[in-house]
């Protein structure tokens, strides 16, 4: 572990410098490696600015914060400033990415006349700041004014959104800065495309009781501006699971008054790959808050409602009951996965404490303990809510592994909070929550490591009624969505058809592109908890793919980024253990890659099993091919990925090598 290092200043000059500085009202911090600058100016308004290298990210944006009717940030009057250097490591307890992060960076902190102040981080790859008030009361916030002013008219990456009432599972459209008007808003990130190959996304981190942020257009050209979920006051609940706001208040939160606020974060990569590796959410995330994280594990899990539970060739009747439960359970102990989810049939909808008399959920968790498999159960949110003590105490007396949590569809204040709520309850019976309906992740996983994986993406359950899950939306959301942190896709279609054959079909469900580049996915996506999506009929059919689903973990100690362009292609090697992995995804289009294995391989010899695109994988795409060989580390191989293709590899040292 590395020492934080601190810059310290002589007391004379730091008087001298901090006079000099407060005169003219600028102040500036680079990046430990001198790539980023963050310049604030203070004037009638507070700006910021930040620039990578020579380039201008952003120009002079305009920030303040309205706390009880007064707008912090206006006509402010500087009264001291901190700078410090910070050098040290992160070890994440679930290991997204890699086994250690490196956080380094330079940090400036102004405070203001008035009890507020405004701290700045400078990145090499990242730049962001935060408020922080100092008020021994409660406080109101009226409202927050972020600005994200970019140079000139760059095209950008933008996840529409019609209303804060939503999933946050949006297509990425390509547009202008100039296409997004005030009245367009996202959620985050966008993506921004500037110039020889730099990309910024616009993000947050460290949302905690208070209003989610949404990205929408400016009056002010080629600016970016945030957007905030304002108060709920009145809900209508229309079924068991969407409940709307009706009405909201005139402001975002009513929180503690000495507190430090969300940070408003940008991301900058000098290129495509960059984005797969950057983990600057986690960075700014707050920190761990569990004393005991020996029980979270992270894995795979046999899960029932995308397949439609079609299982085949046995015994019983099909559907949300006990033996195909059961039949879930065998599977899953059969091929090592640690977990099976109990989906929507489990419990009579809006009765957590009504199970469907089809399901003997005791019978079921017995059965699952036997096997050494673990019991995750779907719940609905507002369920949850309501019966909130009977439901954790039902969850804890059958002893349930974990919760999948659905159709929040919102972030203001009060659901925010909700999920820190749920993220405790479980952490103290010692379960694991997956959130889907959810948000963007904004770092809540690094304070409770229990919430191993989250939804908040257009995922592969899109596919059983619509054609929006295609292979350039799959190779845009590991460069965009997945910035932000793990994103339960829910990969592993076995009946796999080209575009032109594709078809939405609910209880027989398909995925478009090829098998490989399904099996790809369980490399490239990042989810800890890593759903197998199809029924364990089809799987069984299927032994040299269970080959490499059963091999493949969840969790990662390195990630070599090797080919990355967004909505294009990505090749990946990630490492866990002793072997590596790889896996390669293309869009719509045929492509070609070669791979030097002395990029992640160290000497001697290795075992390589790949599976690849069959020959008419252009045709049928459920066509691929299994080969062994053995490879050593300055080699270069070269793979082919049909359209809509994909390549996956297991490289283990070759024994007594």
């Amino acid at each position: 572990m590395k020492n934080s290092t601190y810059r310290l200043l002589g007391v004379a000059f730091l008087l001298f410098g901090s006079t000099l500085t407060l005169l003219a009202g600028e102040y500036s911090i680079q990046s430990p490696g001198g790539k980023s600058t963050v310049l604030v100016k203070v004037a009638e308004n507070i700006t910021w600015q930040v620039s990578h290298g020579p380039a201008v990210i952003i120009e002079p944006s305009p920030i303040s914060l309205e706390v009880d009717g007064k707008a912090l940030g206006r006509n402010a009057r500087v009264t001291g400033e901190s700078r410090q250097n910070i050098d040290t490591e992160i070890v994440p307890v679930v290991r997204e990415k890699r086994s250690v992060i490196d956080d380094v960076y330079d940090e400036l902190s102004l405070e203001f006349e008035g009890g507020y102040s405004l701290i700045f981080r400078a990145y090499d790859d990242a730049a962001a700041y935060r408020w922080k008030t100092g008020f021994d009361r409660e406080i109101t916030i009226n409202s927050e004014t972020a600005n994200f002013r970019f140079a000139r008219d760059f095209p950008l990456y933008f996840q529409e959104e019609e209303s804060f009432f939503t999933h946050s599972e949006r297509e990425n459209l390509y547009l202008k800065l100039s296409d997004v008007t005030p009245e367009r808003m996202a959620c985050c990130p966008a993506l921004v495309e500037l110039e020889d190959g730099l990309k910024v996304a616009v993000t947050e981190a460290d949302l905690e009781d208070y209003a989610g942020m949404l990205l929408a257009g400016s009056s002010d050209k080629n600016c970016l501006s945030g957007k905030f979920s304002q108060f709920v006051t009145m809900e209508e609940q229309r079924n068991d699971r969407d409940v709307a706001p009706v009405e909201r208040a005139d402001y975002l939160a009513r929180t503690r008054g000495e507190r430090t606020f969300p940070w408003r974060v940008l991301i900058i990569t000098e290129n495509d790959g960059e984005l797969l590796n950057n983990q600057t959410v986690f960075k700014l995330a707050p920190e761990q808050r569990l004393a005991d994280t020996s029980w979270i594990k992270p894995g795979k899990v046999a899960w029932d409602w995308w397949n439609y539970n079609n299982v085949y060739g046995v015994d019983f009747k099909a559907g949300v009951n006990t033996a195909t439960y059961k039949y879930y359970v065998d599977f899953a102990s059969r091929y090592g996965l640690e977990y099976i989810v109990l989906d929507e049939g489990w419990y009579k909808l809006g009765d957590l404490m009504s199970d469907n008399p089809e399901v003997d959920l005791e019978e079921i968790t017995r059965y699952a303990k036997s096997k050494d498999v673990n019991v995750i159960l779907w719940v609905v949110w507002k369920t949850l809510e309501d019966q909130w003590d009977d439901a954790f105490e039902k969850f804890s007396r059958l002893g349930i592994s974990g919760i999948k949590v659905d159709f929040m569809q919102r972030d203001d204040q009060w659901m925010v909070n909700y999920y820190w709520r749920v993220a405790e309850e479980c952490a103290k019976r010692r379960m694991l929550v997956d959130f889907h309906g959810a948000y963007k992740p904004t770092g809540l996983r690094r304070a409770f490591p229990n919430v191993i994986s989250r939804e908040g993406v257009r995922g592969l359950e899109n596919s059983k009624w619509g054609t929006a899950i295609n292979p350039e939306h799959d190779l845009s959301i590991p460069f965009i969505r997945m910035l932000t942190g793990p994103m339960d896709f829910t990969p592993g279609a076995m009946v796999n058809m080209n575009r032109e054959n594709f078809k939405p079909i609910f209880n027989q469900p398909m995925s478009m592109g090829t098998r490989c580049h399904q099996l790809a996915m369980y490399v490239i996506y990042e989810s800890p908890l890593q759903m197998l999506a199809d029924n364990p009929s089809n799987y069984y059919k299927e032994p040299e793919c269970m080959e490499f689903l059963e091999a493949v973990p969840t969790t990662w100690d390195e990630t070599v980024v090797l080919h990355a362009a967004v909505a294009d292609y990505a090749v990946l090697a990630r490492k866990h253990g002793d072997n590596w992995f790889i896996g390669a995804m293309t869009d719509d289009t045929a492509r070609d890659f070669s791979i030097n294995l002395g990029e992640f391989l160290t000497g001697g010899n290795w075992k390589m099993e790949s599976w690849e695109d069959g020959i008419n994988a252009d045709r049928y795409g459920s066509d691929y091919r299994k080969k062994s060989s053995l490879v050593k580390s300055g080699e270069k191989i070269s793979i082919h990925l049909a359209p809509g293709g994909g390549w996956a590899a297991v490289i283990s040292p070759e024994a007594g090598r």
